[in-house]
């Protein structure tokens, strides 16, 4: 062959893999998976896929008891607990086992999100990532708890909840002894004792440890509820939010206090609970002597502190602090999300205030002083007449310098008489 003829050659074949490029991109997905619909090109992809339903995990991690359907996940896995992150972010100094985990990570830098959600207007970095989002709104849930009947969207959201059954919690806090079932969870808990919140609101200047708590504390602002209630109508910035709010409207209160049998919906409000017998206080306020037994409570005091209020009302320009504090405010103008009393007809905004306004329809009086047997209809006043056994007379009558008084409505109603 000669070499016009090699050259000719060479280009006829250079311009078929050119044209077969964009056809290797386009291949046409034909596998399809019965369980949960997922679409595959190669049919081996589509068996490895599989393994996930069949909930067959062969490959064991030795250290954490954490299973996996092949061994490349368990080597992969494997790279946490030794502990080596040889990639590394230039503009953070996040480090990553793998390579493949630091270069998604830079999208985050590069601030570029052109894959928007068509239903919530939620944009992502990855296309992965919005069609990973777009199954919240599909409603489709394939994947099951065998214990407890919970339903995921995601085979790995499934798994991650299976740790919480088993108990086996390997990753420890060195500075509270707080254990947790994953490196990540750990990871972002001593953020907190760090103080470092690096990533603020600019509408409101509130403070996170975390850019994806930002990301979501944005929603707040934004407006946007896409997640509805079927039952009320209430609607939700979050997926999360919504599936949580529905758990209210079953009356199954599964978790018990054994301390003082107050009963919760989740474990979570238990477990949060329960720092109130404990009495730690971890949590101080720089500003003032105030501790809290929680790092969110101690956020939301020191918003006092700020000054910001930076949530309005659109309809009357009231301003408040916080956002639950005007959206309920709101329902007094919209009537949306109100509570009705089935006595008398009343309306309140809140539940709480329903159920505390009940109380006046009943002769019931369940809460009784140990010291002296008289009873009330609600803790809030039992807490109030214990006052007077402790003699602490807080407020004193300016004008005579002699009357002292326990409650300010008595003082108020001697100041009127003199």
């Amino acid at each position: 062959m000669s070499s016009t003829q090699k050259d000719q050659h060479g280009a006829r074949s250079q311009g078929s893999q050119e044209a077969d490029k964009p056809h290797r991109r386009q291949r046409e997905k034909k596998y399809s998976c019965d369980e949960c619909g997922k679409d595959f090109t190669y049919a081996g992809s589509l068996k490895l896929h599989q393994l996930i339903h069949s909930e067959v995990k062969a490959y064991s991690c030795g250290l954490c008891g954490q299973s996996f359907t092949r061994a490349g996940n368990l080597k992969t896995h494997q790279l946490i607990h030794n502990g080596i992150k040889p990639y590394s972010c230039g503009l953070c100094g996040k480090s990553f086992t793998r390579t493949g985990n630091l270069k998604r990570h830079q999208l985050i830098h590069s601030g570029v999100q052109a894959y928007s959600c068509d239903l919530c207007g939620k944009s992502f970095t990855l296309a992965g990532s919005l069609k990973t989002h777009q199954l919240i709104h599909s409603g489709v849930k394939a994947y099951s708890c065998d214990e407890c009947g919970k339903d995921f969207t995601h085979a790995r959201s499934l798994k991650v909840h299976k740790l919480i059954h088993s108990g086996v919690k390997p990753y420890s806090c060195g500075l509270c002894g707080k254990s947790f079932t994953r490196a990540g969870n750990l990871k972002a808990h001593q953020l907190i004792h760090s103080g470092v919140q690096a990533y603020s609101c600019e509408l409101c200047g509130k403070s996170f440890n975390q850019a994806g708590s930002l990301k979501t504390h944005h929603l707040i602002h934004s407006g946007v509820k896409a997640y509805s209630c079927d039952l009320c109508g209430k609607s939700f910035t979050q997926a999360g939010n919504l599936e949580r709010h529905k758990v209210t409207h079953s009356g199954v209160k599964a978790y018990s206090c054994d301390l003082c049998g107050k009963s919760f919906t989740q474990a979570g409000s238990l477990k949060t609970h329960q720092l109130v017998h404990s009495g730690v206080k971890a949590y101080s306020s720089d500003q003032c002597d105030k501790a809290f037994t929680h790092n969110s409570n101690l956020q939301n005091h020191q918003v006092t502190h700020s000054g910001f209020k930076a949530y309005s009302c659109h309809i009357c320009g009231k301003t408040f602090r916080w956002p639950g504090s005007r959206n309920i405010h709101l329902r007094i103008h919209t009537k949306n999300d109100v509570c009705c009393c089935d006595q008398c007809g009343k309306i309140f905004v809140t539940y709480k205030n329903l159920k505390r306004h009940m109380l006046t329809h009943t002769e019931e009086r369940p809460y009784k002083c140990e010291l002296c047997e008289k009873t009330f209809k609600s803790p809030l006043n039992l807490k109030s007449h214990q006052k007077i056994h402790t003699r602490k007379r807080l407020y004193k009558c300016s004008h005579c310098e002699v009357c002292s008084f326990l409650f300010t409505v008595i003082l108020k109603y001697y100041m009127n008489e003199v």
